[in-house]
């Protein structure tokens, strides 16, 4: 496979673009890629389904947060400690699974701005005015369709902060108040919470059939 032979190539490159300013290892790193087959197009569409597999992961995660929230909440005696501890490292993951998303937001970023700036370059390669002009518009079809699935994505990774923010508090306020008359207390903030989760829910959603239309379109003729 052509995107495995590249990979530890384009790592060790960019050891080498570190010392560099002028290079940088992602630039570095779709190139080398390239050179093996593995074209910009393709590679753009790949980690679209890659951002769009972990913001289906972080909607599943942070649910199951919620879950565990809720189950802490209805808690009516035994090892508080235990339960405490249940959700803080369900709020790791989710805080985690938020960092994976933006990365891949990112890697899809970079890919799609060095695709763009390549295709703006090539048209004034032509030498047919028609060529030119069916390209320059398929150009512009395409942005705009990755305007479409950017501003989706990037709504969606905005709404995840709210929600690790109110998990976080909660958490801290457990860590120091762990007795029943504080779990009896939380029990007004999961409708709250659950407002939170469901509107981050939507916005992942519309990320996610974004990402297949913007998927299908590259992939049509």
């Amino acid at each position: 496979m052509p995107i495995r032979t590249a990979r530890p190539l384009a790592a060790l490159i960019c050891l080498g673009a570190a010392l560099s300013p002028l290079v940088g290892c992602a630039s570095t790193s779709i190139a080398v890629k390239e050179q093996f087959g593995y074209a910009k197009r393709e590679q753009l569409v790949d980690e679209v389904k890659d951002a769009r597999d972990e913001q289906q992961q972080a909607k599943e995660q942070f649910a199951t947060t919620l879950e565990e929230f809720k189950s802490l909440t209805g808690f009516d005696g035994g090892e508080l400690e235990k339960k405490y501890n249940g959700l803080n490292r369900q709020l790791k993951r989710s805080r985690s699974q938020a960092d994976d998303v933006r990365g891949k937001i990112k890697s899809v970023e970079r890919i799609a701005t060095a695709m763009f700036r390549e295709w703006e370059r090539e048209l004034t390669e032509y030498q047919s005015d028609t060529l030119r002009a069916a390209s320059a518009e398929q150009l512009q079809i395409t942005r705009s369709r990755y305007n479409q699935l950017l501003d989706a994505m990037k709504s969606a990774e905005a709404r995840m902060d709210p929600v690790l923010a109110a998990f976080n508090d909660q958490v801290l306020f457990l860590k120091h108040n762990l007795n029943a008359r504080a779990i009896a207390s939380l029990e007004s903030t999961v409708t709250e919470l659950e407002a939170e989760i469901g509107r981050l829910i939507e916005e992942m959603n519309a990320s996610i059939d974004e990402a297949n239309a913007f998927i299908e379109g590259m992939s049509g003729p």
